[in-house]
């Protein structure tokens, strides 16, 4: 049971989730035709797709949220499935658990190119890209799909996720497995990877210092290890924005099943705006941070355009 007071904020953080969703789409959405303009979907596979999960991430929030607002009255076979997909939030975290997976595929590919390089073109084929991406959606589907429909069912034509659980062991296991897979193992895969990247990027920077006088080749390879560090840079962010923002929420889950009170929903309320913030922020680190992004973007600023145009216009 909740207090007038928590439902009061659960009735405000909905509709500030709607914003979020609204927001988090447009920005996602400009920033995927960022990447398909300026050609680097191809040359950043995973990370492209990092974003396609981030936009169906705001999509799915909007809607799902949108339909918590209407407060449908579920009956029959159409409302039990309205409750297993839409409103208990199974597809919209489908997509937030592939993320994470994703996010996990692109820190390895950033180690690899950068410390094993002369593996990545076998490590690193497209088929080897695509098979990480649709482990992302797969393995997102079906550990949402079997703890929705395990754990949720309709009553009295509202909806009720999560709440069915055969013991407290049970999901007290159940919630330390998605903590340690889905929030810890990230940050650990993170730390090693960016740590050991930067490594090597002191070592190699030591040496290119040692040949600076070798001509265009040296040139060439600092321009290429420049490219190299301002992706680093731009995953290294999104790392630490998703370790900050998903944190709350990822313990107040944990404990959720050790402590019942109105303290666990007010901090389950905060914890998830946090996260939820992060899939609608996520895109301005791109537009900021990542050089090709943000050239696209800026091309498309009235005032740049006309300034483009005028510079065009006065050789003639």
């Amino acid at each position: 049971m909740t207090s007038s007071s928590s439902q009061g904020s659960l009735f405000y953080f909905q509709y500030a989730v709607v914003v979020i969703g609204a927001v988090g789409t447009a920005a996602n959405a400009l920033i995927l035709y960022a990447m398909i303009a300026s050609k680097e979907y191809k040359k950043q596979f995973l990370i492209f797709h990092q974003n396609v999960f981030d936009f169906c991430s705001s999509v799915l929030l909007l809607i799902t949220y949108i339909m918590k607002l209407c407060n449908v009255h579920l009956t029959g076979m159409l409302g039990y499935w309205l409750c297993m997909i839409i409103i208990s939030e199974n597809l919209l975290w489908c997509s937030i658990i592939g993320s994470t997976v994703n996010l996990m595929s692109v820190t390895i590919e950033r180690y690899i190119k950068v410390v094993h390089s002369d593996w990545s073109r076998k490590l690193l084929s497209k088929w080897v890209k695509c098979s990480a991406v649709a482990l992302a959606w797969i393995i997102g589907i079906v550990y949402m799909m079997t703890v929705t429909i395990a754990t949720s069912t309709v009553i009295d034509g509202v909806c009720k996720a999560y709440v069915i659980w055969k013991s407290e062991t049970g999901a007290l296991i159940q919630s330390i497995w998605h903590f340690v897979s889905f929030f810890l193992l990230v940050i650990l895969i993170a730390v090693f990877c960016y740590w050991k990247i930067l490594v090597f990027i002191r070592r190699q920077a030591r040496v290119m210092a040692g040949h600076s006088g070798t001509g265009s080749s040296a040139s060439q390879q600092g321009s290429s290890n420049q490219i190299q560090t301002n992706v680093i840079k731009t995953m290294v962010l999104v790392s630490a924005f998703f370790a900050v923002a998903w944190l709350p929420s990822n313990f107040v889950f944990l404990f959720s099943h050790l402590v019942f009170d109105n303290s666990i929903h007010t901090a389950n309320i905060v914890g998830t705006f946090l996260g939820f913030f992060y899939i609608s922020a996520n895109p301005f680190i791109y537009a900021v941070k990542f050089n090709p992004v943000r050239r696209v973007l800026v091309g498309l600023l009235p005032w740049k355009s006309q300034e483009v145009g005028e510079s065009v216009e006065m050789p003639g």
